[in-house]
């Protein structure tokens, strides 16, 4: 019942035919246990039977077609995580689900109950411990965190409380020596390992602390580890220089949003001055990124960005040869 009920509330229309619910039904399900079904959702007036089309012959007798009053499967729906608010531990936050599928909320209960009784039993965590570690104590399985968990953790607002170190790969930079005893401290971050092997030769003689390989999509999550492999009492700023693309521009703004890090503005403007590359034309469109890439730079520069993405021309890192991003690591500290 609950799942044909989850299935209704997920249907399109405000009206459905009787094959349509059908459809929505177990495989394995008699007809008798179906109409059952259909009938008590009649008699809860969630289904509506439209009189002019009539019903079956079959016993039991269903209408043709159905009225769906979705409001009263809501308030149903509503009425139940209500409930488990009172329920559960009042740290475990459910406002998210209110806004979310029922089937969301139904896939993910069984591990809030495992954590629910987590906290009952232990309360809260008082050192922070690996994700893989922690999530077998909460839901009896190692890997649920890394595979969705996390999601679900920060849904209920329970992440910082659990005290979980994150699950990441290890971040890969080199160190410059002569600048780690500097008070505030730059770090550059290039997307590609052609940039990063170009610039590591001089980066001893730069003013940055370490040079970081971003490897593209994977510096978002991986920087998660930075102060733990770099474990230096100073301040520190982060910039980054990838290619100069919507896919470039998306990841330097998914990573912005963990750690605030900001446009290598001289390499991208040495970008500006070479010809630009056309082929990327399926790349997805982040205005959002783009907008917040673009208000950095001058408004000249953020024109021909623009005027150049929208043509479907591109800039690749490589763009620079090895000579040129040395020269502009070493005279540039990118204030």
């Amino acid at each position: 019942m609950d799942n044909l009920k989850e299935k209704i509330l997920l249907f399109k229309r405000k009206t459905i035919k009787l094959e349509e619910l059908e459809k929505l039904a177990p495989p394995q399900q008699t007809y008798e246990q179906f109409a059952a079904n259909v009938l008590t959702l009649e008699e809860a007036d969630i289904l509506s039977m439209m009189p002019s089309k009539g019903r079956n012959s079959r016993s039991p007798s269903l209408a043709y077609h159905y009225r769906i009053k979705k409001q009263l499967l809501n308030e149903a729906y509503f009425k139940e995580l209500q409930n488990y608010r009172i329920k559960f531990h009042n740290e475990i936050d459910l406002d998210a689900y209110f806004k979310l599928e029922a089937t969301t909320w139904k896939m993910e209960l069984p591990y809030i109950e495992k954590i629910n009784e987590y906290i009952a039993v232990n309360g809260f965590p008082n050192s922070d411990v690996p994700a893989p570690e922690r999530s077998f104590e909460l839901v009896g399985n190692e890997k649920w965190i890394e595979e969705g968990g996390e999601e679900v953790l920060h849904r209920i607002k329970l992440w910082d409380k659990l005290k979980i170190m994150p699950v990441a790969d290890p971040i890969m930079f080199a160190v410059n020596p002569n600048q780690m005893a500097v008070t505030t401290q730059r770090h550059l971050i290039v997307e590609n390992k052609t940039t990063y092997q170009a610039l590591l030769p001089v980066l001893p003689s730069s003013s940055f602390a370490t040079l970081i390989y971003g490897s593209g999509n994977k510096i978002v999550k991986s920087i998660e580890n930075f102060h733990n492999q770099y474990p230096i009492g100073s301040a520190h700023e982060f910039f980054y220089f990838g290619d100069l693309d919507r896919e470039g521009m998306a990841i330097w703004h998914r990573l912005d949003q963990k750690q605030t890090v900001t446009p290598a503005l001289a390499f991208y403007e040495a970008c500006l001055e070479k010809q630009a590359s056309f082929g990327k034309t399926n790349q997805a469109k982040n205005k959002q990124a783009v907008a917040t890439f673009v208000a950095y730079f001058s408004e000249e520069k953020r024109e021909q960005i623009l005027l150049m993405l929208e043509d479907g021309a591109y800039y690749p890192q490589e763009v620079l040869k090895t000579k040129q991003l040395q020269e502009i690591l070493l005279e540039s500290g990118m204030e």
